[in-house]
């Protein structure tokens, strides 16, 4: 029952989300396109019921989004 911090690993996030584990979720969209590597998301994965929260946009061009689960 207290807040866990992860940055960076996909495949602790969608084992998180797929256990049911994840209360809220926060994203940081960067404005950049790489063309490949790996998906945060693939097909085929889990679907978790989420709700937007909280969005906030930086003049770097970040978007904050700020979920929780759904009910």
């Amino acid at each position: 029952d207290g807040a866990l911090y992860v940055s960076g690993s996909g495949t602790l996030v969608r084992a998180m989300l797929a256990d049911g584990l994840v209360d809220e979720l926060h994203l940081f969209v960067y404005p950049v396109t790489l063309g490949s590597g790996k998906r945060l998301f693939a097909d085929g994965g889990t679907a978790a019921k989420l709700a937007l929260t909280d969005t906030e946009a930086y003049d770097s061009g970040v978007v904050h989004l700020a979920y929780r689960r759904a009910e």
